[in-house]
């Protein structure tokens, strides 16, 4: 207080550097999906440094010749060196030409394809030149040849995945919608514009630390969304809560000071240790052995961070100069906004149903959330198989081409088979041989360009695209059992692709998921066991999370995965499967958001348990208080994550529609219906806390 003139100040400046430096940040990005000591990816960046690409899935030309044996007809050659022109660098191609292999070749002989790899790393933001390939390949194709340009990302092209709103178009959209939310919480302008301010101040703020971090170490591009959309989110919370709390104290103490004291108090207090929570959470993701993984981790750290800062210094500066004229500029009626007494208001009403028939509420809630748990145990983390995917246009005529053509799906997501110190022309045929000669594998062939030194490769079909569920057994097969025996005198056989990719990363983010939840769960209960003085409640606060997790998947995957309205709605196809980053994204953001609520309401009947020594009316009186700025708080979030929704691609929709389900389910159903029944069930048993247990925390013992 003594100094806010001074505070606000040095914010202004930051704001001002963090405009800056955001404009900045668009050559900054790390944008490659790394994934260092796993199989399939160190084949594929071998194969990358050897042929010029290996990490990105090729583009599949498909040439129909209805009636007529394509081998037979001449200029189709012409054709797919024209298309493999218009890919620049050192891409490369497999074709019948180069093998005269009856793996590009349909059985009627009408149907041949052609496989044409970019060059180069894989990014998010990479994608090769699809519409001058196709235009290319049409141009250059006989009279009376059907041409089409498919692949994984001429479908994905196809979508129109790579259209929609910026990074600052989703945060005025999140932006507007808050302010709404924040009209109808305060009423007045004055009290309106401190959580505004916060949340731009923060976000700014934020992108300069995330400017300086990328000077350190690598950041995901990922992180500019989370920034935005997350920081707005979380940065309004935690001002919505000390501007919540800053004019209840107004009405009871005789100055501005007093009731600025008391607010930062309790719920300056509450702000750390929601903001810690958060950021627990985000802190896990530096177990996952990815670099991309952890440097959204660091960078999403920033976040609460940031906005934790700003919450306890700026905004009580602000609040200081403000004093009662944050009352002024009304919008809305008092009696709608005002604050009001603990026994008074819809809150106070539901609080007494909940506390009368605790049972009753309970059983409600376990029921909605068993319902909505059901479809988290389906849940596929993996990406989608390409005939699932939605597609338009020639994409979708070229797969249709293929299928109708009886070429296997996993003609678009090839295996390549690297053979290193030894790949002689009798080894590689070996090599094509044996692994055609695999139950699963539709075809295999060794084309002759595809060797440079004592370096090849083989290209395999599988019988199923490479993304499936069977494909799961396939790529372990061959790496275990099939290709092992292929390797002597030295020479090495490795599976690549980009499939057997995926399923390395999800190995490694999924085989170390049950570290991060143990990570997670751990610090989280050591630190609400300090914040509230009891062993029990953050027992209950921990597993409630969980249980708000699991009913954040079951949503997503009941959208998505299984189709209820994704694409009414989203526009986006159910794929029988969650992109394969997407769960532990969720976890991550939503287990420290979701908690943020569990404070607000716990620090209030903690408080008001501290002062009264009962209970039931502790329970009565933090639900009164907090439900309002709860479901205010949770609205908030629900419409900055809908904003992000709008963005491009399947992969945001399905993040920011877990983490808005996730957030309104969580204060609705659990704080509203789990978390004050179960305190009343358990009575006596909330405040247990040994003293031995107590003088280890260094905090006072429960009288």
């Amino acid at each position: 207080m003594r100094r806010r003139r001074w505070i606000v100040g040095v914010w202004i400046l930051l704001t001002i550097a963090g405009g800056a430096a955001a404009g900045r940040l668009s050559d900054r990005w790390f944008q490659s999906f790394s994934i260092p000591g796993y199989s399939a990816y160190e084949a594929n960046q071998r194969t990358l440094h050897a042929f010029g690409s290996g990490e990105q899935p090729p583009l599949v030309a498909v040439f129909t010749t209805p009636g007529k044996d394509v081998t037979t007809v001449s200029g189709i050659s012409a054709a797919v060196d024209a298309g493999r022109a218009k890919i620049k660098g050192p891409g490369r191609v497999g074709s019948w030409f180069d093998s005269h292999s009856g793996a590009y070749v349909s059985k009627d002989k009408h149907t041949m394809f052609a496989t044409l790899y970019p060059p180069g790393n894989a990014t998010f933001t990479t994608q090769p030149p699809i519409d001058e390939v196709r235009a290319a390949l049409k141009r250059a194709a006989p009279p009376g040849v059907e041409v089409h340009l498919t692949g994984r990302d001429a479908i994905y092209k196809s979508q129109g995945a790579d259209t929609g709103p910026g990074v600052l178009t989703e945060t005025l959209l999140g932006g507007a919608g808050a302010l709404i939310v924040l009209i109808l919480v305060f009423g007045t302008l004055a009290a309106v514009a401190m959580p505004i301010v916060v949340a731009i101040t923060s976000i700014l703020t934020t992108f300069l630390c995330v400017f300086a971090l990328t000077y350190l170490t690598n950041v995901s591009i990922i992180v500019q969304f989370l920034v935005a959309l997350v920081g707005l989110g979380v940065a309004i919370d935690y001002a919505l809560l000390v501007v919540f709390r800053f004019r209840e104290e107004l009405t009871i103490q005789p100055t501005t000071e007093a009731a600025l004291v008391e607010t930062m108090t309790h719920a300056g207090r509450s702000v750390i240790v929601s903001g810690s929570t958060v950021a627990i959470g985000l802190l896990s993701m530096l177990v996952i052995p990815l670099p991309f993984i952890r440097s959204i981790g660091l960078g999403g750290m920033l976040i609460p961070a940031v906005s934790v800062l700003s919450s306890i210094t700026l905004l009580p500066a602000m609040l200081a100069m403000l004093g009662p004229r944050i009352n002024r500029l009304r919008v809305m009626p008092h009696k709608f906004v005002d604050p009001h007494p603990a026994e008074a208001g819809p809150w106070w009403r539901w609080s007494r149903i909940v506390l009368r028939r605790p049972g009753t509420v309970f059983v409600i809630g376990a029921a909605i959330v068993g319902l909505v748990l059901i479809p988290a145990f389906q849940i596929n983390p993996s990406d989608a198989v390409l005939k699932n995917e939605p597609a338009k246009g020639d994409a979708l005529a070229g797969r249709d081409a293929l299928d109708k053509a009886g070429l296997p799906p996993g003609v678009l997501l090839p295996y390549d088979i690297l053979v290193e110190h030894g790949a002689t022309a009798t080894a590689l045929q070996q090599v094509a041989t044996t692994v055609a000669a695999d139950k699963d594998i539709a075809a295999a062939t060794a084309p002759k360009a595809w060797r440079t030194g004592d370096t090849g490769l083989v290209e395999a079909f599988g019988k199923e695209d490479a993304n499936s569920r069977d494909a799961k057994t396939t790529i372990s097969r061959l790496q275990r059992d099939v290709l092992p025996k292929l390797e002597s005198n030295g020479t090495t056989v490795t599976l690549g692709g980009v499939g057997p990719e995926g399923r390395d990363f999800i190995k490694a983010v999924y085989g170390k998921f049950p570290y991060v939840v143990l990570f997670v769960l751990i610090l989280t209960y050591l630190l609400l066991m300090r914040a509230f003085r009891s062993l029990v409640l953050p027992l209950k606060a921990v597993l409630l999370n969980l249980v708000s997790l699991g009913a954040a998947y079951g949503i997503v995957v009941f959208i998505f995965q299984q189709g209820h309205g994704s694409n009414l709605i989203w526009g986006v196809q159910a794929t029988d499967s969650i992109i394969s980053w997407i769960p532990l994204m969720i976890f991550a953001f939503l287990y420290g958001i979701s908690m943020d609520y569990e404070v607000f309401m716990l620090t209030r009947i903690r408080e008001e348990y501290d002062e009264t020594g009962d209970t039931k009316q502790a329970i009565a009186h933090g639900l009164a208080r907090t439900g309002k700025l709860v479901t205010s708080a949770a609205a908030v979030l629900m419409l900055a994550f809908f904003s992000l929704s709008t963005g491009p691609g399947p992969d945001i929709k399905q993040f920011a529609i877990g983490l808005a389900a996730g957030v309104i389910f969580d204060a609705t159903v659990i704080r509203a219906l789990l978390v004050p029944s179960t305190m009343q069930l358990l009575g006596r048993w909330n405040w247990y806390f040994p003293e031995r247990v107590a003088r280890l925390l260094r905090v006072a013992p429960e009288s």
